[in-house]
């Protein structure tokens, strides 16, 4: 597998996973926190990985279009309750060390698998050896799991992480906050068959360190990623998944947040599990 940098760009490091993953992490630009660092670039070696080293984002697609009725419509003729509410399957049945799981075997259920999965790679976990773990095996089929978490250990060395203005845990620095996290925006089928689903993801995301010594201030990007997933079990596992950029709309006119800003929406604002 060769999985296009989830952070790439011109301007990006990139960090290697097993041969099947690449993920390019940002280089700071000209920074609203402070002076722009250009120390962030990771070494090119590391793109020769096999793994996931991910730091982003899967797909919101939640369908309400169930119909009005003559029967149920109030006599005022205002819409009907029905045609707010949301249509579709539950996305899973449960949670194991935080990931979703129990996703419907069927397309939709596929597309669930693939979103919730980029949000879980896409977290700030994929930093700290024993959550990486969790969610590697959460995730991929046992035996590409079981080929990924050696190398990746690699990958996140604590030079790795130094140059992210982490410490060797994973750990931001006292009075900043990493960020980084993804937000699926949808989901696309692009094959299915009761064993075998693949299915693109187009998300944004956030990545940077949110504080007001930080010279890697937080940033979005625009990805599409796409996972190949195999019903194992009584689950959708990943097999191998591929990135690429955008498609991404234009910039907004948006003031620019503070750094305490920022920090207090990422700790305030939690994730989502996603539903097709």
């Amino acid at each position: 597998m060769s999985n296009d940098d989830q952070y790439g760009g011109a301007g990006y490091g990139e960090v290697g996973g097993t041969g099947q993953t690449r993920t390019r992490l940002p280089e700071a630009p000209a920074d609203p926190y402070g002076p722009a660092r250009r120390t962030s670039r990771a070494p090119r070696s590391l793109v020769t990985v096999v793994g996931v080293v991910v730091l982003l984002i899967a797909a919101i697609a939640f369908a309400n279009q169930a119909p009005d009725t003559p029967d149920d419509r109030p006599a005022d003729d205002a819409p009907a309750a029905t045609s707010t509410t949301a249509t579709g399957t539950d996305p899973v049945t449960g949670k194991t060390a935080g990931i979703p799981k129990g996703f419907a075997h069927d397309e939709q259920g596929a597309q669930s698998a693939a979103a919730n999965y980029a949000v879980a790679l896409g977290s700030d976990g994929m930093f700290r050896k024993n959550t990486r773990h969790a969610l590697v095996d959460g995730i991929y089929a046992p035996d590409v799991a079981s080929r990924m978490k050696g190398p990746q250990d690699e990958a996140y060395s604590a030079a790795f992480l130094a140059k992210l203005g982490l410490d060797a845990n994973g750990n931001a620095p006292q009075g900043s906050t990493f960020v980084t996290r993804t937000v699926p925006i949808g989901t696309r089928v692009e094959s299915y068959t009761p064993t075998a689903a693949k299915v693109s993801v187009w998300y944004t995301g956030l990545i940077g360190m949110s504080g007001t010594k930080s010279t890697d201030p937080v940033r979005t990007l625009w990805k599409t990623w796409t996972f190949e997933l195999s019903w194992i079990g009584e689950d959708w596992k990943v097999v191998d998944d591929t990135q690429q950029e955008g498609p991404a709309p234009v910039p907004g006119d948006v003031p620019v947040s503070t750094s305490d800003d920022m920090s207090k929406a990422i700790k305030e604002f939690g994730g989502f599990t996603y539903a097709r």
